[in-house]
Protein backbone atom coordinates (compact mmCIF):
# COMPACT_ATOMS: atom_id res chain seq x y z
CA UNK A 1 0.00 0.00 0.00
CA UNK A 2 1.25 3.76 -0.78
CA UNK A 3 -0.29 6.50 1.52
CA UNK A 4 0.91 10.12 2.11
CA UNK A 5 1.05 11.92 5.58
CA UNK A 6 1.07 15.66 6.01
CA UNK A 7 4.24 16.17 8.48
CA UNK A 8 4.03 19.37 10.26
CA UNK A 9 7.21 20.86 12.32
CA UNK A 10 10.01 19.83 9.80
CA UNK A 11 12.39 23.00 9.16
CA UNK A 12 15.85 21.48 7.72
CA UNK A 13 17.06 18.37 6.16
CA UNK A 14 18.25 16.54 9.15
CA UNK A 15 14.95 16.60 10.28
CA UNK A 16 13.63 15.03 7.20
CA UNK A 17 16.30 12.13 7.14
CA UNK A 18 15.35 12.14 11.08
CA UNK A 19 11.79 11.15 9.94
CA UNK A 20 12.94 8.71 6.71
CA UNK A 21 15.33 7.08 9.43
CA UNK A 22 12.28 6.59 12.65
CA UNK A 23 9.70 5.03 9.75
CA UNK A 24 12.54 3.09 7.94
CA UNK A 25 12.87 0.92 11.38
CA UNK A 26 9.19 -0.08 11.26
CA UNK A 27 8.82 -3.55 9.74
CA UNK A 28 7.26 -3.95 6.39
CA UNK A 29 8.60 -0.54 5.19
CA UNK A 30 9.52 -0.67 1.66
CA UNK A 31 10.22 3.08 0.31
CA UNK A 32 9.66 6.29 2.46
CA UNK A 33 10.36 9.68 0.69
CA UNK A 34 9.98 12.42 2.61
CA UNK A 35 9.48 16.33 1.12
CA UNK A 36 10.25 19.63 3.58
CA UNK A 37 8.99 22.46 1.25
CA UNK A 38 5.76 20.50 1.08
CA UNK A 39 5.46 19.24 4.70
CA UNK A 40 4.62 15.81 3.79
CA UNK A 41 5.61 12.45 3.14
CA UNK A 42 4.96 8.84 0.97
CA UNK A 43 5.42 5.79 2.58
CA UNK A 44 4.94 2.38 0.26
CA UNK A 45 4.36 -0.57 2.86
CA UNK A 46 3.31 -3.77 3.31
CA UNK A 47 -0.08 -3.67 5.37
CA UNK A 48 0.32 -7.50 6.95
CA UNK A 49 3.47 -5.78 8.97
CA UNK A 50 2.31 -2.33 9.51
CA UNK A 51 -0.31 0.12 9.31
CA UNK A 52 -1.12 3.91 8.64
CA UNK A 53 -1.90 5.01 12.52
CA UNK A 54 1.78 2.91 13.59
CA UNK A 55 3.65 4.97 10.87
CA UNK A 56 1.95 8.66 11.79
CA UNK A 57 2.63 7.26 15.94
CA UNK A 58 6.30 6.60 14.75
CA UNK A 59 6.77 10.22 13.00
CA UNK A 60 5.41 11.98 16.21
CA UNK A 61 7.09 10.05 18.63
CA UNK A 62 10.03 11.59 16.66
CA UNK A 63 8.88 15.19 17.19
CA UNK A 64 6.74 16.05 14.63
CA UNK A 65 3.23 15.84 14.17
CA UNK A 66 1.58 13.79 11.27
CA UNK A 67 -1.76 12.21 10.10
CA UNK A 68 -2.50 10.32 6.95
CA UNK A 69 -4.47 12.34 4.12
Amino acid sequence: MKQKFSIEGMSCDHCVARVEKAINELPGIQKVKVHLKRSNGTVKFDEGQVNSEQIAEKINDTGYKAKAV
